[in-house]
């Protein structure tokens, strides 16, 4: 799992941009309607926290460096073909892409990780992953 400081980046951020479907974050409470509707389920993974930089006295003031990936499961509606997931990762990515926001880089991005959509109970679920690193 991320740091708190970068989840919270990138929590605050989405909500204030991203108001095109809901968007569920990690063990957050989420009653699905009676009939499926779409919404953005959001994990932030901390992969690396490592020191990158050296020579420091005292130690913890080197420069310290965070990365992980943001996946963005776009969840739509089951057979209704994949366009409309496709477009909602298209726009979440674009949100991030290349964007400083905070201390939070944004780099890289895949659609689909390499893995087809998937159906899961009503939902068909497309994902997006973007790398990010966070100095501190």
């Amino acid at each position: 799992m991320s740091s708190a400081a970068t989840f919270d980046t990138i929590e605050q951020y989405l909500r204030a941009q991203w108001t095109t479907t809901p968007l569920v974050f990690e063990n957050e409470p989420y009653e699905l309607p009676g009939n499926p509707a779409h919404f953005v389920f959001v994990e932030i993974f901390g992969d690396v926290f490592d020191q990158a930089s050296i020579g420091a006295d005292p130690r913890e003031d080197n420069l310290w460096r965070e990365a992980g990936q943001l996946y963005l499961h776009v969840m739509t509606q089951n057979d209704i073909g994949s366009r409309l997931a496709r477009q909602y990762a298209d726009q979440l990515v674009d949100l991030l892409k290349g964007q400083d926001i905070g201390a939070v880089t944004f780099f890289g991005a895949s659609k689909g990780a390499g893995e087809p959509g998937m159906k899961k109970a009503n939902y068909w679920a497309f994902t997006a992953t973007i790398d990010w690193q966070r100095d501190e």
